[in-house]
């Protein structure tokens, strides 16, 4: 094929492909259409496309084709074009018409030739951190062969990549960023799986113990509402200890949160039903959050909630059960907030999963 890095006899793209899909299977790593990964050679670049999701790798055309070299000078130029990467798509080889991936500038501006950036749920709790800075340090002291490097919170997409970009040529092994997730780099498939084992173990953070979910209480507390209780029995796990209640109602931790679930999670008062705490939202003129936790019961979701939300409602229990009770955590600021829900590209990657979620 033109760019000479796809055909079903590339062992190597193959690899790639599964790699893709077992990052995006493991809850523990991303989340639904969470992370992306990308596969360079011979000046082109494919990378997952925006809202598919990496677990269906192999199985779905989910991989965009982009030309690097054109897009990294539109990077560091502060060309607008870089934001959404449509321009530089090898066209002739998008038979499915994929969008590029919000972060497909960051991928280009590294120079390793395979890239994986996911959201492992243990990189996020550490870098929510008010300490994160030391703790991570510790962390990644069991990896002294690695080159790594911490990058500040910025929104997905050319503010992100930008910071990226500074250190790019430096060719750092792993990136952890601050409120999103991390990013591990290398040569080869084997050389970036063999580098994600190794920094899983290291990241690794014990998970808080509770008691299991009262799936009774909890249906009584919905009853003749729009909302049930959550099926996957760990994304229960929110609303089972006081601590992560705290942490999950004080604000957002990173951005899918904010994309798939909105800025606030509601907590209700103990025997309030969901119909009652609705009302008293209304009354008020305030909208009723997608996710509700039931302090020492359970979680309870919105009917409406997407395949991606209920994801989400996942990853956030297994974020705050890792985070050491009482530890300062970092929150998204309301600007922060502001800019993922009224940016277009998230916007594009919300209308994805919702079309998903109608077809499924």
């Amino acid at each position: 094929m033109a760019s000479g890095i796809r055909s079903d006899n590339d062992p190597a793209f193959g690899a790639f492909l599964g790699l893709s899909r077992e990052i995006g299977s493991d809850v523990l790593k991303t989340q639904g259409a969470g992370g992306n990964t990308s596969f360079k050679r011979d000046g082109a670049m494919w990378v997952k496309a925006s809202g598919t999701w990496l677990a269906h790798a192999g199985e779905r055309d989910i991989m965009v084709p982009v030309t690097v070299t054109p897009l990294v000078a539109a990077l560091r130029a502060g060309d607008p074009s870089a934001e959404k990467a449509t321009d530089f798509i090898v066209t002739a080889l998008n038979a499915s018409g994929l969008r590029p991936s919000i972060e497909t500038s960051f991928h280009a501006a590294l120079p390793q030739a395979i890239v994986a950036h996911y959201h492992c749920v243990n990189a996020i709790a550490l870098s929510v951190l008010a300490d994160r800075d030391a703790v991570i340090a510790r962390h990644m002291a069991k990896l002294p062969d690695l080159r790594w490097a911490t990058i500040p919170y910025r929104r997905p997409g050319t503010p992100l990549a930008c910071e990226i970009d500074r250190i790019a040529d430096t060719r750092p092994d792993v990136l952890i960023l601050y409120n999103h997730g991390i990013i591990v780099t290398g040569e080869t498939v084997e050389e970036v799986r063999a580098r994600i084992t190794r920094v899983t173990k290291a990241l690794s953070l014990e998970v808080r113990a509770q008691a299991a979910a009262d799936l009774v209480a909890l249906k009584a507390l919905a009853k003749g509402s729009a909302f049930h209780a959550a099926e996957d029995a760990e994304s229960h796990k929110t609303a089972l200890s006081q601590a992560n209640v705290a942490l999950a109602a004080g604000g957002s931790l990173y951005p899918d949160h904010v994309i798939f679930l909105g800025t606030e999670i509601g907590v209700l008062a103990d025997g309030e039903t969901v119909n009652a705490y609705g009302d008293a939202r209304r009354a008020r003129d305030l909208p009723v959050p997608k996710m509700l936790l039931a302090p020492g019961r359970g979680v309870l979701l919105a009917n409406e909630l997407t395949a991606g939300g209920r994801m989400m409602a996942r990853c956030l229990a297994e974020v705050v059960s890792r985070i050491p009770e009482g530890a300062s955590v970092t929150y998204l600021t309301p600007e922060e907030e502001y800019e993922l829900t009224h940016w277009e590209a998230e916007q594009y990657r919300q209308a994805l999963d919702r079309k998903a979620s109608k077809q499924a």
